[in-house]
C-alpha cells in the first residue's frame, strides 16, 4: 500500500486501488501550504473526532470526490447538515466490511467538539485490515490500557501514533504503546503543527531506536510504500 503525508495527522493510504484519507486538515495548515487539497483523491474519508485540526477539509473533500465518510454518529449528524451525502456512521467496537478490507473502530482517550461548538461524540481510532496489510490509526489519544486489546486480538503491521505531547501521547508514552499493540513500526503524527506540540525530532527517533522500535517522520507531501 502507498502512504502519503499531508501534514499534522492527515494521511492518504492507497489500498487495492482505493484511496483512504484520514483526518483531513490541509488548507488551514501553514506547513502544508504546498499541498493542493483539490488534487487529493478520496474514496473514503475516515474522521477520528470533530476537532477542526482533523475535520477542516472534510466537507469540501467529500463533496468534490463523492467519497464515503466514516465517522461517529454525532459527526454524521453534523456532516449531514453541511450537505454531505455519503456517510457511514459507526462507534467504538464496531466493524464494517468494505471493498478494500475491514475497518474497526477502537477507543481513543481525548475530547471531541465540532467547529460550531457542538458536541462531537466519542473520539475513535481505526484498525484497518486488508490483504495488503493491517494498520492502526490511533487518532488523538492518551496512552490507555485498552491498546493492549489491539495487540492481543489484531495483527498490526504498522501504526500511526500521535507523538506531539500536550494534547495527546508524547514520544515516551508512544513507545509504551508499541509494546501494548505488539508493533514496532511507527509513523509519527500530530507534532510540530502548532507551538504547543513542537518536538525534537532527532531525539524522538533516537528514543525509538534505543527501545528497538522504528519511528518514521514523513515529510509533508512524501509518499512511501508499505
Amino acid at each position: 500500500m502507498n502512504i502519503t503525508y499531508y501534514g499534522h495527522s492527515c494521511f492518504g493510504v492507497e489500498i487495492k486501488n482505493k484511496h483512504l484519507v484520514f483526518d483531513p486538515f490541509i488548507s488551514p495548515n501553514e506547513l502544508a501550504k504546498n499541498i493542493d487539497v483539490n488534487n487529493i483523491k478520496a474514496d473514503y474519508i475516515l474522521i477520528s473526532h470533530g476537532h477542526e485540526d482533523h475535520i477542516a477539509d472534510a466537507v469540501s473533500l467529500a463533496k468534490r470526490t463523492k467519497a464515503t465518510i466514516i465517522c461517529n454518529w454525532e459527526i454524521y449528524v453534523w456532516l449531514s447538515k453541511q450537505g454531505v451525502e455519503n456517510i457511514h456512521p459507526m462507534n467504538i467496537g464496531g466493524k464494517v466490511k468494505l471493498d478494500f478490507g475491514n475497518v474497526k473502530c477502537v477507543y481513543a482517550a481525548h475530547s471531541s467538539g465540532l467547529p460550531d461548538g457542538t458536541y462531537g461524540g466519542n473520539p475513535m481510532g481505526f484498525v484497518v485490515e486488508s490483504s495488503e496489510g493491517n494498520f492502526y490509526y490511533a487518532g488523538d489519544t492518551a496512552l490507555t490500557y485498552d491498546m493492549k486489546l489491539i495487540g492481543e486480538y489484531r495483527s498490526i503491521d504498522f501504526a500511526f501514533l500521535p507523538i506531539g505531547d500536550n494534547f495527546t501521547m508524547g514520544v515516551d508514552n508512544a513507545i509504551i504503546c508499541t509494546e501494548f499493540i505488539n508493533c514496532g513500526d511507527i509513523i509519527g503524527m500530530h507534532y510540530d503543527t502548532f507551538g504547543f506540540i513542537k518536538i525534537d525530532k532527532e531525539e524522538a527517533v533516537r528514543k525509538f531506536d534505543w527501545a528497538g522500535k522504528r519511528l518514521t517522520l514523513m515529510e509533508i507531501g512524501q509518499t512511501l510504500t508499505k
